[in-house]
């Protein structure tokens, strides 16, 4: 397994504490076996869009959970009989899943629908008007000194 040398990183950035887990968390291998398969995909600046493919799976079979920065998706068909059915091949799963994604701050769920076997997942982040780019102005002596004159004439 790979490790990573993040010292580099901390010399410039500031706050990134969970950088080092998230990427710890990234490189191990996926326990899963890539079922269900999905799509990531950005349709906007501040737009995304994940779609997984649940071939067979009702809407009430399938979970979305999201908590703070993890968005889980599951789905536990109900049991069947089987009795009814001689499959000569099964080639559409059946099985139960759980599909975790991390999600960056300030990202959100915006809704969710499922249609031709596809279950489309619309997220969006919004940036809080205290973290939007904002310019700073910068003030020299002159202005110091103007700012002193006009608080004592007022």
């Amino acid at each position: 397994m790979n490790t990573f040398d993040l010292t580099p990183l901390y010399r410039t950035a500031i706050g990134y504490d969970r950088l080092a887990d998230m990427l710890t968390r990234a490189s191990r291998a996926d326990g899963g076996n890539g079922y269900p398969p999905y799509n990531i995909e950005a349709v906007g600046d501040d737009d995304y869009r994940i779609t997984m493919a649940v071939a067979g799976f009702a809407e009430n079979e399938l979970n979305i959970v999201s908590e703070q920065n993890t968005l889980t998706v599951s789905g536990a068909q109900k049991p069947s009989d089987d009795n009814e059915h001689q499959f000569l091949y099964r080639g559409i799963a059946t099985r139960s899943f759980e599909r975790r994604f991390q999600l960056a701050d300030h990202v959100r769920v915006e809704h969710a629908s499922l249609e031709n076997g596809l279950l489309h997942i619309e997220l969006r982040r919004e940036l809080p008007e205290q973290m939007k780019p904002r310019t700073i102005s910068i003030n020299g002596k002159e202005s110091l000194i103007e700012s002193q004159e006009k608080s004592k004439a007022a």
